[in-house]
């Protein structure tokens, strides 16, 4: 299907007229085209190459597999695309607001050399380079300085138990809560690490997770079982199953707890992962109230909520 996200990314590159349009590149025009335009189709979250949209990589992938574009060396960090087949309709689809938009970013940055866009793009935007592995290729002391104060800016000392679930948010606005809640280990507890939601089963969030410096431990022995789950209408259904819970499975796997405390006691702060967005109606809640039940507390307890 091609959303319309998907025509953003196929009138730029058609309007940048390359064949050499690396996947760097693309990403750092898409970013800047959302600074531009009301039109925030994407989310980014600061990478190993700056600005980075999981979203947008997977609609790059999409396109390719419907013959949109083509991939030029698909398994390289250096890749690169270029149009299959020009298509005017594409860009007369489009909004002229986005269109404008996606005319100034052609025109203000299109000629610049990939070390000159992503040097601009960490210029302008510090937070975008914090976890960056060629910032020190490009910037100054003065610029890596600015980048530096933006990472100290989420830097905690205390010891804190987070707790997180994904429903309702994109990947990366995830991860830019780990970030900005300094989270040093994301603990998942979920009983089976996979999602219908992009971004969210294991292997893809273990690789996202510890491109933003954050280590991934799946914890399943504190998981429920997927269809406990099903019968679940009201608040009411959520507190019965969680005291069974409590009482079964909590208890039973009580060395996994323990091993979760060792976890925050030697990285200070962690965070229980699961889906649910209302912490009432997810079992990591229950884990969390049992650490804090724990003898010799010396930590805080935050559930972040958005």
């Amino acid at each position: 299907m091609l959303t319309y996200k998907k025509k953003i990314i196929l009138a730029l590159i058609e309007k940048l007229g390359r064949k050499d349009i690396t996947a760097k590149c693309l990403q750092k025009y898409l970013f800047i085209y959302t600074r531009i335009s009301d039109n925030k189709i994407y989310d980014f979250v600061p990478y190993r190459y700056g600005c980075f949209s999981f979203e947008a990589n997977k609609d790059i992938v999409s396109l390719s597999k419907g013959g949109y574009i083509y991939i030029n060396h698909p398994e390289h960090a250096e890749c690169s695309y270029e149009l299959i087949h020009r298509n005017s309709e594409i860009i007369e689809n489009l909004s002229l607001f986005d269109n404008m938009a996606i005319d100034k970013v052609v025109k203000k940055y299109g000629t610049l050399s990939s070390d000159e866009l992503i040097t601009y793009t960490y210029r302008t935007w510090p937070f975008t380079a914090i976890n960056s592995e060629i910032k020190y290729r490009l910037l100054n002391s003065e610029e890596l300085a600015r980048v530096q104060a933006f990472k100290d800016r989420y830097k905690k000392t205390e010891t804190i138990l987070y707790t997180i679930g994904y429903e309702g948010l994109t990947l990366e606005k995830y991860l830019t809560q780990l970030i900005t809640n300094d989270v040093k280990v994301l603990v998942d507890v979920r009983k089976n690490a996979f999602s219908m939601k992009y971004g969210f089963s294991k292997a893809t969030l273990k690789k996202a997770v510890e491109g933003i410096g954050v280590q991934y431990i799946h914890v399943p022995q504190l998981g429920i079982e997927s269809e406990d789950r099903k019968t679940l209408n009201s608040q009411e259904d959520y507190d019965r199953l969680f005291e069974i819970y409590e009482n079964t499975t909590l208890i039973e796997n009580w060395d996994s707890l323990l091993y979760v405390r060792k976890l925050l006691d030697k990285e200070k702060r962690i965070c229980l992962a699961c889906f649910e967005r209302d912490p009432r109606q997810c079992h990591r809640t229950r884990v969390a109230n049992a650490l804090m039940g724990l003898p010799d507390v010396n930590y805080k307890y935050e559930p972040i909520i958005l």
